[in-house]
């Protein structure tokens, strides 16, 4: 990573951070640079402010809560033999991730309808481009009705 400039790497860090699954150490370890240059770059730019603004899909929240148990699980399994096992809090935070997971798994949001209709559209649109528009209209009155 020597070739790349410190623009460059912020600009990798930055994509990774607001696209990618990946923790800030991996992060890190990927473009090159310290976790403390990467928590500044992160703090300077605002990078978790646009984060949550960006619109995650149902699918990256659940693989989300994914990594998170597997993390948890991941520590536990580091253990000596015998303390194999989550303590009081990890336990906790098992049990609500499970529920999350459950229930996002299993619920349905206007986020999810707009999601699928935009998939739609724009596997439409190189079949039958004037089709497409005409349902692109269709649809975006059906959201404003269910909104």
């Amino acid at each position: 990573m020597a070739d790349l400039t410190t623009v460059q790497k912020k600009e990798w860090a930055g994509m990774l951070y607001l696209k990618e699954n990946l923790t800030q150490q991996e992060i890190a370890e990927k473009v090159g640079i310290s976790r403390q240059t990467l928590g500044k770059w992160v703090k300077t730019e605002k990078w978790e402010e646009r984060r949550t603004g960006i619109t995650l899909t149902r699918e990256d929240q659940i693989a989300n809560l994914h990594r998170q148990v597997a993390e948890i699980n991941k520590k536990i399994i580091e253990r000596p033999e015998g303390e194999r096992f989550p303590n009081s809090q990890e336990a906790d935070v098992i049990s609500k991730l499970s529920g999350a997971i459950k229930k996002m798994e299993t619920d349905v949001g206007i986020a999810d309808i707009i999601s699928v209709g935009m998939r739609f559209i724009n596997w439409l649109r190189p079949v039958d481009l004037e089709k497409a528009k005409e349902i692109t209209k269709l649809w975006d009155a059906f959201i404003k009705d269910n909104i």
